[in-house]
């Protein structure tokens, strides 16, 4: 039993994180070695041109402080989701309808967010002393605790903001892509699987939390000992549903690299979001355009004037 739970405690955490570093790097690399020879940047407002038209430095960047800041509002606030719209054909009139999509944007926000305030949390296990800003930035999270009856703190362990809205969120996300025809339609298991781990990890982490019991002290012990390459599994355990939480978490790290979550490196390297749009102020010349050889029609009739001839096939020069 023993080594057992050494594999799923010791040895499966640090074979997910090797494919995770792995593969991130791999994907990264093979990314930045695409070409982009041309900028290409996605723009939607005033690029700067004459000096009385006024420029959106934001919509249309053109220098690296405007293109940090829409990088920056992209990346925190999911501004081209926030503009994302949806079409519906009105059954009654026959007539095409664009609506926004203010709900999508916001449970992805809300998704994000909680889940980097769960991530921040998580890190004390693996720091000792625990920084006193993790601390108060915990005790903030579980600031409910304060609005429910004196008798809730002997029956159940503080109940966080962020588990409540990663919860819903994620429930959100994937009843959108079930009951929505078109988004059904579209969907790969690969989607739906990236939904269901994660949902997995939240769900087995509450469940771990409120009614499945686990010695906390021997979780911090492993985690320690673990990222401090000195692991150990506590000899008088830590409990069986923290290691099925473990194996989730282990699962969607290894699978990390290999899925759709890669987005969250990727956009730093998108072309369309980190190039400022400079087409109009410098000529950009594409450095793979190396010459090519070409045969040029004037040598390809000179090769085969006589054959054309006899052909019949009307020649630019006779000879």
């Amino acid at each position: 039993m023993t080594a057992v739970l050494f594999f799923f405690g010791v040895i499966l955490p640090y074979i997910a994180v090797l494919i995770f570093i792995v593969g991130i790097i791999y994907r990264v690399w093979k990314w930045a070695r695409s070409p982009v020879p041309f900028r290409i940047p996605t723009t939607c407002g005033q690029q700067k041109t004459l000096p009385w038209i006024k420029a959106n430095n934001l919509e249309n960047p053109s220098n690296t402080v405007g293109v940090i800041g829409r990088m920056a509002l992209e990346v925190l606030l999911f501004r081209s989701l926030l503009r994302n719209t949806t079409t519906e054909l009105k059954q009654g009139v026959r007539k095409l309808v664009y609506k926004d999509s203010l709900l999508l944007w916001l449970g992805a926000l809300l998704f994000h967010w909680s889940l980097l305030i769960i991530l921040l949390r998580h890190s004390k296990f693996f720091l000792e002393p625990v920084p006193s800003f993790l601390l108060l930035f915990e005790r903030w999270d579980g600031i409910l605790q304060v609005s429910v009856p004196s008798w809730f703190p002997s029956m159940f362990p503080i109940l966080f903001i962020s588990n409540i809205i990663i919860l819903l969120a994620l429930t959100y996300l994937l009843l959108r892509r079930v009951l929505t025809s078109q988004i059904r339609y579209i969907s790969l298991p690969a989607d739906y699987l990236v939904v269901l781990l994660i949902l997995g990890v939240v769900t087995s982490g509450i469940l771990m939390k409120f009614f499945f019991k686990v010695d906390v002290v021997g979780v911090k012990t492993l985690a320690l000992g673990v990222i401090t390459f000195q692991p150990s599994v506590p000899a008088d355990g830590i409990g069986l549903f923290f290691y099925i939480h473990l194996f989730l978490i282990c699962a969607l790290i290894a699978y990390f690299p290999f899925s759709k979550l890669m987005h969250m490196p990727g956009i730093f390297l998108s072309p369309t979001r980190n190039l400022a749009n400079t087409n109009r102020i410098s000529r950009h010349v594409n450095p793979w355009d190396k010459p090519v050889k070409v045969h040029t029609y004037e040598e390809w009739e000179d090769e085969f004037r006589d054959v054309m001839k006899d052909a019949g096939v009307p020649l630019e020069k006779e000879q």
